[in-house]
């Protein structure tokens, strides 16, 4: 049915794959991509049989829910993802927002739905971003509730342990996170082990859990329960948080080093422990209130604690990371404001900091440790923002099949079917947690998807009314051919955002300073539906006349703009002879009043105005040399 991308333009990842390379980044991949979805037997089987009639004390119960989560990862994770989705890349890139500008340009326009697919799809994201590392680390620092030789300590002492935890792993972020890295990888593939090996020694308590591995348990026990099997469902879902992982982060590591890292490690050792912690719970009905520390025999204990301890805080840091770099895809993409972005590492690609998204996690996580103080309390919010993101995938991957690989109608609308069913019964089963705590990722998305669709919107409007107030540069050069004002030397650059239309700046520099520069490059910076840009493709340019030239810089939705290096690839192969510290670089500052008149409605135009009032500074956002800027003023309403 799903073919590969017909551009078979090879990401440097699976270039790197081959030889050597392959099982370094197979190891890597254990430690980021897999780090969530690893953290998921802390929790995921207690949570399911909690909800369950009898517990642990029902045989089918236990059976069930270990079957349903044996198929959930089959289905979800290696059929829907590794085997079928991964092979939608956008020049080996994954991820929602990546998705999204593939289908863009697979439809060659730029479609509304598609675009507020990509922002649903990216809004939930930063909610998961917010549960995950509080539901993580949180259920790992419950284990020294039964940790010998601490006598118990009280509730509230765990959601204090892990805040401070996560408040240290915030902080750091700005440091950078490459040298730590390394270890990730080799830390986490040892947590696997681990889990496989707890799962080993514990199904010799009944092997009649081998039973779990046939889909019949699963039927039988939703339907047994009857209504309430659907609540577990949501419950089931907690063993594939981190699924989307693998598509999103492929353009760091490739699709082969993930896929067998998934199938020849991550599945086999996740498959274990779930049968392990099913077994002993049916040879101990009491294990059921926390299966998973239950395994851990005692002399073992405190090192397996740490252990957990360490790959939560490693799953935490991955997702801390993906917002990072979905912020850049997003603002790249236009859906966000200019952000702050800072370099954590000049060799590492990848590591980028913001500053702004840092606080915003970190201040959300603290909060919902306030508020809910136990994993379980949590896991009622948990899981829905990552079923409505997987669903979001499902959709935009119809468009993929249909348009950009060119199928058959018919068999794009049977993968959504398809997939869309499976996420549509795991999302149904989630929505009934909405009273419970779910409701928190969801506003949280709704107001996100609202700051994105305002932006997006309202750069629109903007645009278009600098057009309609703007003199088209062509005939503004006729004009000054025809009546040459005073000359200066030295170079200008007009940063604009329509290459057809007179920059404001240039505007008012000939109508307040009245001269203009020797040699006048009109540039505007333009956002690829790719991740990266070749550098021969970097720069191109058209000579308009004598004294402008127009240059169109291009940068991927995953690449940062730095416009003195564009430019000095420019000068290198286009001989346009300048020198950066003595060129102007006239930037036009707009001060936007709202309308009741305009596009959008009075609120929404506030919401603009104030976005782009906090937007980061052009001049660092292009890295330009500060004291080579102009700034321009003028006053345009929206």
């Amino acid at each position: 049915m799903a073919g590969e991308s017909s551009e078979p333009a090879q990401h440097p990842t699976e270039g790197h794959a081959k030889g050597h390379g392959f099982w370094a980044l197979t190891v890597g991949a254990i430690g980021v991509v897999f780090g969530d979805i690893g953290t998921s037997p802390l929790y995921a089987l207690r949570e399911a049989l909690h909800h369950s009639r009898g517990g642990g004390s029902n045989e089918l119960a236990v059976l069930g829910v270990v079957s349903l989560a044996f198929w959930a990862l089959m289905l979800v994770v290696t059929l829907k993802y590794a085997i079928f989705l991964m092979r939608a890349d956008n020049k080996g890139e994954g991820g929602t927002l990546a998705l999204m500008a593939l289908g863009q340009r697979a439809l060659q326009r730029r479609s509304v739905w598609l675009l507020g697919l990509g922002m649903v799809g990216a809004a939930l994201f930063y909610g998961d971003g917010i549960i995950t590392p509080a539901m993580s680390v949180l259920s790992a620092v419950e284990g020294l509730k039964m940790a010998p030789g601490l006598g118990g300590l009280p509730d509230l002492a765990m959601p204090a342990i892990a805040g401070v935890i996560l408040i240290v792993l915030f902080m750091v972020q700005s440091r950078g996170t490459a040298n730590m890295a390394k270890f990730f990888g080799p830390l986490t593939a040892v947590w696997f082990l681990v889990l496989a090996a707890l799962g080993l020694f514990h199904m010799r308590d009944d092997l009649s859990i081998f039973r779990a591995l046939s889909p019949h348990y699963g039927v039988e026990f939703l339907i047994s329960n009857g209504a309430l099997g659907f609540v577990i469902l949501g419950s089931v879902f907690l063993t594939v948080t981190g699924a989307e992982a693998l598509y999103a982060d492929m353009g760091h590591f490739g699709k082969k080093p993930i896929r067998a890292a998934w199938l020849g490690l991550v599945l086999p050792c996740l498959t274990l422990n779930y049968l392990g912690q099913g077994a002993l719970v049916l040879h101990d009905p009491t294990a059921a209130a926390d299966p998973f520390f239950r395994m851990v025999p005692q002399f073992a204990y405190w090192p397996v604690l740490l252990l957990a301890t360490a790959a939560t805080i490693i799953a935490s840091q991955a997702v801390i990371t993906g917002a990072f770099s979905v912020t850049q895809q997003a603002v790249q993409l236009g859906l966000l404001p200019r952000i702050d972005i800072k370099r954590t590492s000049e060799t590492v690609a990848g590591q980028i900091y913001v500053p702004q998204v840092n606080a915003f996690l970190m201040i959300g996580v603290l909060i919902l440790l306030a508020m809910f103080r136990s994993s379980t309390n949590l896991a009622a919010a948990y899981g829905i923002a990552v079923t409505g993101a997987m669903f979001v995938d499902t959709l935009l991957f119809f468009v993929i099949i249909k348009n950009f690989w060119k199928k058959p109608a018919w068999q794009a609308w049977v993968a959504v079917l398809g997939f869309g069913a499976l996420d549509v019964v795991f999302l149904s089963s989630n929505m009934l947690k909405i009273p419970q705590g779910a409701w928190l990722p969801l506003v949280l998305g709704g107001l996100l998807v609202v700051v994105m669709w305002t932006w997006a919107r309202g750069t629109e409007v903007l645009a278009a009314k600098t057009r309609r107030d703007s003199v088209p540069l062509a005939d503004l050069a006729g004009i000054l051919a025809a009546r040459p004002p005073h000359r200066v030397p030295g170079v200008a650059i007009f940063l604009t955002s329509d290459l057809d239309a007179t920059p404001v700046a240039l505007m008012h520099n000939l109508k307040h300073n009245k001269v203009l520069h020797e040699k006048n490059i009109i540039l505007t910076v333009r956002t690829a539906e790719t991740p990266r840009v070749q550098e021969q493709d970097r720069v191109t340019s058209e000579v308009l006349n004598d004294d402008f030239k127009k240059v169109t810089i291009s940068y991927g939705f995953m690449e940062s703009p730095n416009l003195p290096k564009a430019l000095a690839v420019m000068r290198k192969m286009q001989g346009l002879k300048f020198d950066i510290m003595n060129t102007s670089f006239f930037l036009g500052r707009r001060s936007v009043v709202a309308s009741a008149t305009s596009g959008m409605p009075l609120w929404q135009d506030k919401l603009f105005i104030f976005l782009m009032k906090n937007a980061a500074n052009p001049t660092d956002f292009f890295r330009i040399p500060p004291g080579r800027v102009v700034e321009l003023g003028a006053q345009v309403t929206v």
